[in-house]
């Protein structure tokens, strides 16, 4: 199981809602484009937290994370599967909020208080949280997500989620 994230534009967004087969064509897309020019997290329109998506989903609702930029907010294309699920996604004032949040709280507070014993306990995926260092393994999935949803915001841009 895969985070997966695309940043749209408002356009982009309505028509993704509207079209959700439009929409995926659009995700393949950009995958495909991206996985060739590998852009900076400042110019890419795709992003995923790959396998740390369960674990930040745990550190975030530890702190009371104020937008659910692990699984999105909003539902559309619901009859869609795009590999574990249907997509959803977060309207740009969302996104804008998610960027300040994220910048204003350090990966080092997410993990304040964590024991890996705690993920363990409560089957977060991808399991082995005991072994040496394994809190660790999330920090530059969280420092990416940080940089991609800044520059999401900066350009005023929504986010589809969906875990693949």
């Amino acid at each position: 199981m895969i985070g997966e994230y695309l940043r749209v534009t408002v356009a982009e967004l309505g028509r993704a809602t509207r079209e959700p087969g439009w929409a995926l064509d659009l995700v393949e897309e950009a995958q495909d484009a991206e996985e060739k020019t590998e852009p900076a997290l400042a110019e890419a329109r795709h992003f995923s937290t790959y396998k740390a998506w369960d674990m930040l989903r745990f550190l975030l609702a530890r702190v009371e994370f104020p937008v659910n930029v692990i699984q999105g907010e909003e539902p559309f294309a619901e009859d869609e599967d795009w590999g574990y699920g249907p997509p959803r996604y977060l309207r740009p004032e969302r996104v804008k909020l998610a960027a300040e949040a994220l910048r204003a709280t350090s990966y080092d507070q997410l993990l304040t208080g964590v024991d890996s014993a705690e993920l363990t306990s409560a089957e977060v995926y991808p399991l082995g949280w005991g072994e040496p260092g394994a809190l660790e393994w999330g920090r530059h999935w969280y420092d990416d997500l940080t940089q991609f949803f800044e520059a999401a915001a900066g350009a005023d841009d929504a986010v589809l989620v969906w875990l693949e």
